[in-house]
């Protein structure tokens, strides 16, 4: 059976690791959440954020493709693949707007690696029931909330902070559905996310 582990896959620790040292410029951030005026002056540390957009986005495209692995696995019943399209589609959208943004920057969008890498990579060969898909989902959304925690910390302006934390919203949902369907009890703690 497939055992979910807590450490991040090398994708999530760099980008942890990155946003950790610097997070993303006012410019950036303005950007994701459409302020194009807030962005009109360029920043030199442009190419630092286009690196960590494009670090997110790899993210994205890897939570694009576990979602599309478990919904064509034929493991998951329907309501819960149901669920398993909507949150890829959510994936999508931030793709999407992580895309446009580094475009913006005048960066060039890192692109999705072939389905069978990340397969392996998320070793989809393990697989074996409903339980594993959601398992694996509920790990990479947790990886992926914590992720997007990390470059908040950094911002000074509470409006350019509340974007991070919108994207950080969607994972969380993410990761309370997925564990409720997987019958988890809740964590017992306090400030679970973000540590």
């Amino acid at each position: 059976m497939f055992k979910p582990v807590a450490v991040p896959t090398p994708a999530r620790r760099l980008f942890l690791q990155q946003t950790g040292a610097t997070a993303l410029s006012a410019t950036a951030i303005a950007l994701l959440s459409g302020c194009e005026s807030m962005a009109q002056t360029k920043t030199q540390s442009a190419n630092q954020d286009i690196n960590i957009l494009n670090v997110a986005l790899g993210l994205e495209h890897e939570g694009i493709a576990a979602y599309q692995l478990g919904a064509e696995s034929g493991l998951l019943q329907k309501p819960v693949l149901e669920t398993a399209v909507l949150f890829q589609s959510h994936h999508k959208a931030h793709r999407d707007l992580l895309v446009v943004t580094i475009e913006k920057l005048g960066g060039r969008p890192v692109q999705p690696r072939p389905m069978a890498e990340y397969a392996k990579g998320l070793k989809a060969d393990t697989l074996k029931t409903q339980a594993d898909v959601l398992i694996l989902a509920a790990r990479l959304e947790l990886g992926a909330t914590n992720a997007y925690l990390g470059v908040i910390p950094a911002l000074k302006d509470a409006e350019l902070s509340k974007v991070a934390a919108r994207l950080a919203a969607d994972e969380t949902m993410h990761w309370t559905a997925l564990n409720g369907v997987l019958a988890r009890a809740l964590p017992q703690n306090a400030l679970t996310f973000g540590a």
